[in-house]
């Protein structure tokens, strides 16, 4: 069989020190955080920054971030499938399994959060659904598994490419991609069924897209807790998810196309559709942003004005200007100039939106906790070496996940670029963006 996409394939048939030399230190650092959650599992939730009144905290801050970042893979792939934008393909395939390798450290991270984790399963016994915390359940598991599904459905054909092109790789990769390829043989009907499963996922997954996100920031907004009773949370957490996810997107597209040899495919012109894309959710997440500012200093409520002081001028003010200046500041005149809306340029901002959309999600939780509406006294939180040391491990896993993902299956869908393989008449032309 002609072996086309050869840049595609390459990567899996060479493996370098570099490749590794990575796999060892990320394994280093989920080490040391197994370590460290071990040391909280004997000694308790007291050697973390935790405590009364403020019950949330880095674990919490990751939960949100980790499921916010899954957004990426249904927007891209999904919202964009919807749409008709062609120029979404090459990103499918790597926007899925951001999701998808994000989604479990997510959810981990409530169980990380949890004193007695051993008692997880009472939630699904007794657990009652009029609680937004069971919501949430229901809404995350839902999701990622309908995200697992349409991502492994994606990747048949090529795991049958796989399959055909490698008879002589070593038997329990032979055997994996035999599998997983569920007999596909690329006859016209079999990619027509695809074509219309996919197109069907799309369309559910849009909509569970805005579920899981406004269900996650409900558990925030359906209590009167200073800072989280708002009805504008909904969108504000959803806007700022899709926020992220792209700007993740954007930064795993960079890296794999500079390790993995993907110029061909993934182009400036992709990267020019994404900074514009970013320009317009900066744009919107900062008039969320103004829009509760100026509902909580005109109401001028003295619950929620501790909260807006503590954020503004008092010990949470760096997380609160520091958010600000890395998801507006900073990115919003790298992408809105096309003179630096280049690869480097959009990996900056990349970078940045999701430094500060961390510390957003960090300066929504912690302050409102900092200041309850109730005569207690204000708390203090400082996470220490165990919180830390367990988020670097959650982080590290992902990158890990996704390391090996790329060592096994190609990050680009191959079957999906042949659709859009122009016809040598034009293919003879060169294309101004990949000049």
């Amino acid at each position: 069989m002609e072996r086309e996409h050869e840049a595609l394939l390459r990567p899996l048939e060479q493996t370098g020190r570099g490749f590794y030399l990575l796999i060892a230190i990320l394994l280093a650092v989920i080490g040391w955080g197994i370590f460290a959650y071990f040391q909280q599992i004997r000694l308790g939730l007291g050697v973390t920054g935790l405590s009364r009144p403020i019950f949330w905290g880095v674990y919490i801050t990751n939960f949100v971030f980790f499921i916010g970042l899954s957004h990426a893979g249904t927007l891209v792939s999904a919202i964009l499938r919807i749409v008709g934008a062609e120029w979404r393909r090459p990103f499918t395939r790597l926007a899925e399994a951001v999701t998808v390798f994000s989604l479990p450290f997510g959810a981990g991270s409530i169980l990380l959060d949890m004193g007695r984790i051993d008692r997880i399963w009472r939630v699904l016994l007794h657990g009652r659904f009029q609680s937004p915390i069971l919501w949430d359940v229901t809404a995350v598991s839902t999701y990622l598994i309908s995200s697992v599904v349409f991502f492994y459905i994606a990747m048949i054909p090529d795991i049958a490419t796989l399959r055909d092109l490698y008879p002589h790789a070593p038997a329990w990769r032979r055997q994996l991609y035999r599998v997983l390829a569920l007999g596909w043989q690329g006859t016209e009907a079999q990619y027509h069924r695809l074509e219309r499963i996919m197109g069907w996922f799309a369309v559910f997954l849009t909509l569970l897209v805005v579920t899981v996100h406004t269900v996650v920031s409900w558990i925030f907004g359906l209590t009167i807790v200073p800072g989280w009773h708002s009805a504008i949370i909904g969108p504000y957490f959803l806007v700022g998810a899709i926020f992220s996810g792209v700007a993740a997107v954007s930064v795993v597209a960079a890296l794999l196309r500079w390790v993995l040899g993907l110029q061909r495919y993934i182009t400036p012109r992709h990267f020019n559709y994404l900074g514009q894309f970013l320009v317009a959710l900066a744009i919107t997440w900062f008039y969320f942003t103004f829009a509760e500012v100026l509902t909580t200093i005109y109401g001028a409520e003295p619950s929620h004005m501790a909260v807006f002081w503590a954020k503004f001028r008092e010990e949470f003010s760096w997380a609160f200007f520091a958010m600000f200046f890395f998801c507006f500041l900073l990115p919003l005149p790298i992408l809105v100039w096309k003179r630096t809306r280049t690869i480097f340029g959009v990996v900056v901002a990349g970078l940045s939106i999701n430094l500060g959309m961390w510390l957003e999600r960090y300066t929504v939780i912690v302050p409102s906790l900092a200041r309850p509406r109730l005569p207690y006294e204000w708390g203090v939180y400082t996470p220490t070496w165990i919180e830390w040391s367990v988020t670097a491990a959650c982080f590290a896993g992902l990158i890990l996940l996704y390391a090996l993902f790329a060592k096994l299956f190609p990050v680009v869908a191959i079957w999906e670029l042949k659709e859009e393989t122009p016809t040598p008449s034009h293919a003879e032309q060169p294309k101004p963006a990949e000049a």
